[in-house]
């Protein structure tokens, strides 16, 4: 089944026909590095990292380029606050950003270019702009003339004329066209420059993605993509400068994920409903997050709150359960096997049922929510057939069922390690200390020697009401925080 792409462009879903066959450009927006990552930021990493990671699987040659657009008005201002220079201020948050991808498990994509890294490239293209009649220059400043450029508004579905419309009233005098704009803006005191033809200054935002993606992907991408907030102007923006130039197509499949709203707001430091990667990260284990992020499809818009990542945990909990079981039945030394018994078959059948569903719902628009829901599936079927197979079939199945999962980037560690993680989180967010618990249990066994069982069920409830549950066995009584 081939793949098919939700195409912004088109508005539809069409068949995926990649430019060279057999290879894959993509190229994503990255972030402007001048603060901590949010979750908006970790839903389209995530998303495309999950894309990056199918189109691999499915046996493409994939080229994955994402920016960091580390010169920008925002750095500048971030940088006058602390005194620092831009190129510290956008180091920092790089590294910053490196780590919260690292804790989600985003790979890094192949190539990584930094705006400021390809500032030559720029001032090249704007001058072929300007020779060819699209863009103009107004006292250092270079604006692109979207009169030259007749597809424009095309990607976004936009109207130049009723664009024109709805421009602002407070109109930039030097402007030709209220929607003309910068891709060279000239310095000013305290910000950084580079030389121009032009005089000294900085290139605009949109160049930048227009500029990078070419030069390591070649005038015409097969896959585009960022948030939905991108489509206008920046890459309706990125269209015009890039056709104007090469009159071919720039990107042959345009693809946006949806936001992420807080308790069904969008989410926005004006509504004090911001939360950072990091902010999360303290109340939960990375791989929530991130199963969390990919229980929707990338195109719906996700709704943030303490319960929806709750059921995202109790989800992965089970799933979690079920490797654990898996793992509970590998081989020291596995060996290679068939399957021979009725269970053996049966487990077969089900994971190769399985391994077809998965691939389906990846190759309608990368539905890693449908995805998700035939790992439950198979959770369900397999689950009592382990028992019934030879260890070294189950190792075989394994082996097998990581390599597709391994696709979700999800189940990254055994599964003895994840729940003792998740353990060792929650008794941290206990209102009694495990001293304090370790005294009661010990009190309780006292209790039940006397045959004092009204006090031991006293405090087995006690412990109960705060969260923690005891579990009597041959070796006396352990205890675990107990789940939402």
């Amino acid at each position: 089944m081939p793949i098919r792409i939700y195409n912004t462009q088109t508005g539809k879903k069409e068949e995926f026909k990649t430019v060279q066959p057999g290879k894959v450009g993509m190229y994503v927006c990255g972030v402007t590095v001048y603060d901590l990552c949010h979750i908006g930021h970790a839903r389209s990493a995530v998303v495309f990292d999950v894309i990056y990671r199918y189109l691999k699987y499915s046996g493409l040659e994939t080229t994955y380029v994402r920016n960091f657009t580390d010169v920008d008005d925002k750095i500048i201002k971030r940088a006058n606050e602390q005194k620092i220079s831009s190129t510290e201020v956008s180091e920092k948050y790089i590294a910053a950003f490196y780590e919260d991808m690292d804790a989600i498990g985003v790979l890094r994509p192949d190539v990584e270019p930094k705006a400021t890294g390809h500032i030559e490239e720029m001032v090249a293209h704007i001058v072929k702009l300007i020779e060819m009649g699209h863009a103009y220059e107004v006292n250092g400043d270079v604006y692109f003339s979207v009169d030259s450029f007749r597809p424009y508004g095309r990607l976004s579905g936009r109207n130049l004329d009723e664009m024109m419309v709805g421009a602002r009233v407070d109109v930039d005098e030097r402007k030709k066209n209220p929607l003309d704009f910068a891709l060279w803006k000239s310095a000013k005191p305290g910000e950084p420059f580079w030389p121009s033809p032009w005089g000294d200054g900085r290139p605009g935002w949109h160049i930048e993605c227009s500029v990078m993606s070419q030069k390591y992907l070649g005038e015409t991408l097969d896959i585009h993509g960022g948030g939905k907030d991108l489509v206008f102007p920046h890459h309706e923006n990125e269209v015009a400068q890039a056709e104007a130039v090469t009159n071919k197509p720039f990107a042959n499949y345009w693809m946006h994920n949806g936001f992420v709203n807080i308790d069904k707001e969008k989410m926005s430091k004006s509504l004090g409903n911001f939360f950072t990667i990091r902010d999360v990260l303290k109340a939960v284990n990375p791989e929530v997050l991130r199963f969390f992020l990919l229980s929707h499809h990338y195109r719906s818009p996700v709704d943030y709150s303490d319960q929806s990542l709750k059921d995202a945990r109790a989800g992965l909990e089970k799933l979690y359960r079920f490797i654990e079981k898996l793992e509970g039945r590998l081989p020291a030394a596995p060996k290679a096997a068939t399957a021979q018994s009725d269970a053996e078959k049966a487990l077969a059948e089900a994971l190769e049922a399985f391994r077809v569903d998965f691939c389906a719902s990846m190759d309608d628009d990368f539905n890693a929510a449908g995805a998700i829901g035939h790992l439950h599936k198979f959770a369900n079927a397999a689950g009592g057939l382990i028992e019934k197979s030879s260890p070294d079939f189950v190792a075989d199945v394994y082996g097998e069922l990581k390599k597709i999962t391994g696709v979700l980037g999800l189940f990254t560690l055994p599964a003895k390690e994840y729940f003792a993680h998740q353990q060792s989180e929650a008794k941290s967010a206990l209102e009694i200390s495990p001293e304090e618990i370790d005294t009661l249990v010990a009190e309780r066994a006292e209790a039940k020697k006397a045959k004092n069982f009204a006090r031991a069920d006293e405090i087995r409830k006690l412990l109960l009401d705060k969260n923690v549950i005891l579990e009597d066995g041959p070796q006396g009584t352990s205890w675990k925080v107990k789940a939402d």
